[in-house]
């Protein structure tokens, strides 16, 4: 896991990050190599401690390891995911980018850590540069985005205030999911390939599971089409479009 490369101009840099796992060598091979890419970093060995530094030291985003000897990493993200939004500027609650850092590769751990709002899950043993790249990839990806409100039929998203409501009712989204309606409503009516969603929502340019994307467009589905008409619609061997439905 060398990391050979030096520190980058990369937005995102001087974000506070928080490594939590249990291992104290990786601990501290991810304080050191994420301090000279220039993070700030602070670390912890157990879901408590993670629990109690995020509420004292807002990070921007959580390293999360999934077998923690207190609890597993899922209880974590559930706990992290219920605080409320931090007054530290920047401060994150339900909306905290969290990329899980684990050797539990098995399916069905993956499926749980996306549903459960991880922005990204990678595996051990794992390259440190690619590790990087993900976090910088994260942390673009899950900015707030400035701009007007879009709207599509009764659905509108609110970039700013990272607000989406569907015939008026909030709907509750996770950082990714955000990113990926907010994607597909800025191309309403265009027909999106996976390829491009993958870059312009995960911000891979180094290779990604194309899978993910229909795992969080069964997601998007779950949360925004719960009524008539339907907006989320498949395009066989091409992609996905969001749009009205057609008279």
């Amino acid at each position: 896991m060398p990391l050979s490369t030096p520190p980058t101009s990369e937005p995102g840099r001087d974000a506070r990050l928080l490594v939590v796992d249990d291992e104290s060598t990786v601990r501290e091979l991810l304080r050191t190599a994420l301090r000279y890419a220039g993070f700030e970093v602070d670390a912890a060995a157990t879901g408590g401690q993670a629990l109690d530094l995020a509420g004292r030291r807002p990070p921007d985003l959580v390293l999360l390891d999934v077998m923690l000897p207190d609890m597993d990493g899922f209880e974590v993200i559930r706990r992290l995911r219920a605080q409320p939004r931090s007054s530290r500027p920047g401060g994150r609650g339900g909306d905290l980018p969290v990329l899980f850092v684990t050797a539990r590769e098995a399916r069905q751990d993956r499926i749980n850590g996306l549903r459960l709002g991880g922005d990204d899950y990678i595996t051990k043993p794992f390259d440190l540069e690619e590790l990087i790249a993900r976090i910088h990839a994260v942390l673009r990806r899950t900015k707030a985005e400035p701009g007007a409100g879009l709207v599509v039929g009764d659905l509108e998203l609110d970039p700013e205030a990272h607000h989406v409501a569907r015939g008026g009712h909030t709907v509750r989204l996770s950082p990714t999911e955000f990113r990926l309606l907010h994607f597909l409503m800025a191309n309403a009516g265009r027909t999106m390939t996976k390829g491009q969603i993958l870059q312009s929502v995960w911000d891979y340019d180094f290779g990604g599971d194309r899978s993910i994307v229909d795992t969080y467009i069964s997601y998007l589905r779950r949360k925004v089409d719960t009524r008539e008409p339907k907006l989320i619609h498949t395009v066989r061997g091409i992609g996905y479009v969001l749009r009205e439905p057609r008279p």
